[in-house]
């Protein structure tokens, strides 16, 4: 991992004799940005994209180097490199976050947003911003949020219409508490287990079924191993785009607008590659009716966890649940 950041042999001494060190005024820079999504998905083509932006708003100044598919780790490694300045960039998980911020993990709380355009109204507003003071404490820059897309149950038992029908499946979850709170409350067993992991997991019979974004779903190929898939939309997945904050604070005031502007467009493009995939995936699944496809009414649902979100209330940061609660109904 290179972190930023590599000033040329030719830069130093001409900054020198200036006898002025400006972050970057007359250097070159490269900075490290790293994802776990695979080639082609909508966070790996804006990544991409990212990059091309960012050379061309910083005048060829600044580099980005895109690394793809976990390759210098998977999310926690990604954010422990990122807080510890051995990696500049990295688009991560809410839940990671969570570890760190653990407001962000709030927004796993099931039916937290009645839309995609309600997360983006919350996230883009005062819950957001008030978040992005909690996460900068953390030695973290919050450039932007990702779509993690909605998220939905398959499993191998039977069709999901009712909490009841989750009763004692083992599901998989992430570490996300507030995702174990929710498969709890209708029943489930849920079941951590890294996304590299989860194929062999559900094709082994480790678990029954898991949670996941369509997205998601896909690209760990798990209509070849899952029978029904119900279309809950309990939670939305976000992908928040971070910067290492000692990076951010050595770049001068042009480029960091470069990044940050380079950083909205890039999400902009994410969250409408992310909307238009799912729906494709979606149409591509009913049209080949290998998966039993469910809608169910989410009233029971919804009725089943709003406990959850009255004792996270309790929690330390409470408050801010609240505020999250006010701002999502």
């Amino acid at each position: 991992m290179k972190p930023l950041s590599r000033w040329s042999s030719m830069t130093l001494p001409i900054l020198f004799v200036l006898g002025a060190f400006p972050a970057f005024a007359l250097a070159q820079a490269k900075l490290t940005l790293s994802h776990n999504a695979e080639a082609g998905t909508p966070r790996a083509v804006a990544a991409l994209k990212y990059a091309e932006l960012v050379s061309a708003k910083s005048g060829g100044k600044i580099t980005v180097e895109v690394n793809p598919g976990g390759k210098l780790g998977e999310n926690l490694e990604m954010l422990t490199s990122l807080r510890a300045g051995k990696l500049d960039m990295s688009i991560n998980f809410h839940g990671t976050l969570a570890t760190v911020v653990p407001e962000v993990a709030a927004f796993s709380l099931p039916y937290a947003f009645s839309s995609p355009k309600a997360v983006w109204e919350v996230l883009d507003g005062a819950v957001g911003q008030d978040l992005a003071g909690k996460i900068e404490n953390q030695g973290l820059v919050a450039l932007s949020w990702m779509d993690g897309g909605s998220y939905h149950i398959s499993n191998n038992k039977r069709p999901i219409l009712k909490p009841e029908d989750l009763r004692g499946l083992r599901i998989r979850t992430t570490s996300d508490k507030a995702m174990m709170d929710t498969m709890s409350a209708w029943g489930a067993q849920p079941t951590p287990i890294n996304f590299n992991d989860l194929y062999d997991a559900v094709k082994g019979g480790y678990v029954d079924g898991q949670e996941n974004s369509l997205v998601n779903f896909k690209q760990k190929k798990l209509h070849d191993v899952q029978k029904h898939l119900a279309l809950t939309y309990h939670s939305y997945g976000l992908a928040p785009f971070l910067m290492n904050k000692a990076a951010w604070n050595k770049l001068s005031s042009d480029e960091r607008k470069a990044i940050q502007d380079a950083a909205n467009e890039a999400s902009a493009l994410q969250r409408k590659l992310s909307a238009e995939e799912e729906a494709k995936i979606l149409d591509e699944y009913k049209k080949a009716g290998k998966l039993q496809i469910s809608t169910p009414n989410p009233a029971p649902f919804k009725a089943a966890t709003q406990k959850i979100w009255d004792s996270w209330e309790l929690k330390g940061f409470g408050a801010f649940v609240k505020k999250l609660r006010a701002a999502s109904n």
